[in-house]
């Protein structure tokens, strides 16, 4: 698939087949999360991939899950983390010229931002795999039972979740986001030399 073919593509997919994602496809979605760019090549991401039984464990441990029973019957579920205190040792190393782990340094906190493209990454590379996904928040008040559950690190912090499965409705229905409201157009949100 050409790549603007991906980028035109790829969408919110919130209801999947029962046909199994292939191992082959969920290993080059997951080596594409990792070419990322990642600031100082700190690399502060992780990625725990769910499939059968550990879907419905990840779904009953969230009070926070809002997602209709069409997208909980995905056959994968990759929850990225973001891992600050990689990017906090990274930067205090001496090739960086900072001497302290201080956030100060930080205008913004690139852990979050890396990790949101190693998603990207994901939800295109699901497009080129044939795939359809959907990208869903976790609720605060979930970080905590995730990580017990699963027995991921106190350090690492997920962002998020990641549906992967076949599209179950190619087509998008009319109650979907790009049915009912339209893109904005280039003109209201691209800007050149001034605003």
């Amino acid at each position: 698939m050409e790549f603007q073919d991906v980028v035109r593509r790829r969408r919110m997919v919130r209801k999947f087949t029962d046909e199994p994602v292939s191992e082959e496809s969920v290993q080059r979605i997951m080596r594409n999360a990792l070419r990322g760019p990642s600031a100082g090549f700190s690399q502060g991401q992780a990625f725990l991939v769910l499939r059968g039984d550990d879907v419905r464990r990840f779904a009953d441990t969230l009070a926070s899950w809002t997602l209709d029973d069409a997208t909980k019957a995905a056959p994968v579920i990759v929850i990225p983390f973001s891992v600050k205190d990689v990017y906090l040792d990274r930067y205090a190393q001496p090739d960086k010229g900072w001497t302290d782990r201080s956030e100060d340094h930080w205008p913004v906190p690139f852990w979050y931002i890396d990790t949101g493209m190693a998603v990207l990454l994901i939800l295109q590379t699901v497009v080129d795999e044939g795939l359809g996904a959907v990208y869903f928040g976790i609720g605060a008040e979930d970080f905590d039972k995730v990580r017990t559950e699963f027995g991921v690190p106190a350090d690492h912090e997920p962002i998020g979740a990641i549906a992967i499965g076949h599209d179950a409705d190619a087509k998008v229905s009319a109650g979907a986001s790009p049915a009912s409201r339209k893109r904005r157009p280039m003109t209201e949100t691209v800007h050149f030399g001034q605003w």
